[in-house]
């Protein structure tokens, strides 16, 4: 992933190759001995004391206590020193914001969440975003300038280096509206990395979740759309123009709705939260189901897939058909992708996620009815453990990555 920092804006922390090495490993590794560190990077004792001397007279490495002995003395554990720098981390969904403030280990110091809707446009939805950055951080006693990476995950199609939407289907007024710039006015001393939503989750399972232990698996949103995050040996794939992953418009019925995208039969105009929420409005004005009908009149005509879910806890049998449904075409269509990738771990994540078990397993069902044997012989499909945070430890990750650069 050579090509990553030649993509976005420059890493505003420059450091020679030892240095950019060492910094990378306490990234990935957390806080190291000095003797763990040698063994990881190959350089010599001698080297690793030298560099982490640099780096922490530079202030951005401290020694933070004592590490597990193997006889002798315990060594001295090296981490980043939290206050160094901080990253701002943002996922952002078609109706919901997530925003977070997350030191050079990675913790999160304070985090907002707040409904939105992006068809509000680009401008006031960046600039709620700027607001609630910058209250964070006047909270927390940070300035602005300690602020040296932004990542933020955006719910449509991402030229990952341009760092802009292309053509974002609901997402009216954000085609190639310039995110990055936007950013770097704000926190001039910060890389500012954009990326599409799904793939920000599957990098924050990558680095904190079940995906810590598959170097090839699927993340897969299901929420107001439908979208996934592929990792191929231990990275994001985005493909040539990093469209990669947008499944929600793959055709799942060629008979199916008319989709926002303008075509017809789409994944997601079938199986996402409003196809689902639309099909138990219909069911409870047609007196289908008294159950939907109660939740229908509760919530003033506004369902959403959350109630379905609980009816069909209850019992209801169209809510149940409409979840079992829902669940088994969206595995229908990754069995697909099962077939041509061969994943060892399949993650469902989003608000539709947690509707029940009915959805994951109509989901399962789906993926082992169409593909091969062989390619669901070791395959585990299960809902993400990370949740609502995995956008958030995803942004973060990948915005730490993009912090350092090696002096060429």
């Amino acid at each position: 992933m050579d090509s990553v920092k030649d993509l976005i804006t420059p890493a505003p922390i420059l450091l020679q190759p030892p240095q950019a090495k060492i910094a990378a490993c306490l990234r990935q590794h957390g806080p190291l001995s000095r003797t763990d560190i040698a063994d990881i990077t190959g350089y010599s004792r001698s080297t690793i004391t030298t560099v982490v001397n640099e780096l922490t007279d530079a202030g951005i490495l401290e020694e933070i206590g004592d590490g597990e002995s193997s006889g002798g003395r315990r060594p001295r554990v090296v981490s980043f020193r939290p206050d160094f720098g901080y990253i701002i981390a943002v996922d952002m969904g078609a109706t919901g914001l997530d925003l977070a403030i997350a030191d050079f280990n990675a913790a999160m110091l304070e985090r907002v969440s707040l409904p939105i809707d992006v068809r509000d446009g680009a401008a006031p939805i960046l600039g709620l975003i700027h607001r609630l950055a910058i209250d964070l951080l006047e909270h927390n006693g940070i300035p602005p300038e300690k602020i040296y990476a932004f990542g933020i995950g955006v719910p449509g199609p991402v030229d990952f280096a341009a760092g802009i939407l292309n053509s974002p289907p609901i997402m009216p007024g954000w085609d190639a509206y310039p995110i990055r710039a936007f950013f770097r006015t704000a926190f001039p001393n910060a890389v500012v990395i954009v990326d599409n939503d799904v793939n920000m989750m599957a990098l924050g399972e990558l680095a904190a979740g079940s995906g810590r232990r598959h170097e090839n698996f699927i993340f897969v949103k299901v929420g107001t759309g439908i979208g996934c995050g592929i990792v191929a040996r231990g990275e994001i794939y985005r493909g040539s123009t990093g469209s990669a992953g947008d499944i929600g418009h793959i055709c799942a019925d060629k008979n199916g709705p008319m989709c926002h995208c303008g075509n017809i039969g789409c994944l997601e105009a079938i199986a996402a939260g409003p196809a689902i929420a639309h099909r138990a409005a219909e069911a409870a004005l047609a007196g289908r189901s008294q159950i939907l009908k109660k939740y229908y009149e509760q919530c003033g005509g506004q369902l959403t897939a959350v109630e379905v879910g609980r009816a069909a806890a209850e019992g209801d049998k169209v809510a149940n058909e409409i979840v079992r449904d829902s669940g088994y075409i969206i595995g229908e269509v990754l069995a697909g992708l099962v077939n041509f990738f061969n994943p060892s771990l399949i993650l469902i994540g989003g608000g539709v996620s947690h509707i029940g078990l009915l959805f994951l397993s109509s989901i399962r069902s789906g993926i082992l009815t169409r593909s091969l044997p062989l390619s669901t012989r070791h395959l585990r499909i299960d809902t993400s453990v990370l949740a609502q945070d995995a956008g958030l430890i995803g942004a973060t990750a990948l915005a730490l990555t993009n912090v350092f650069s090696e002096e060429r």
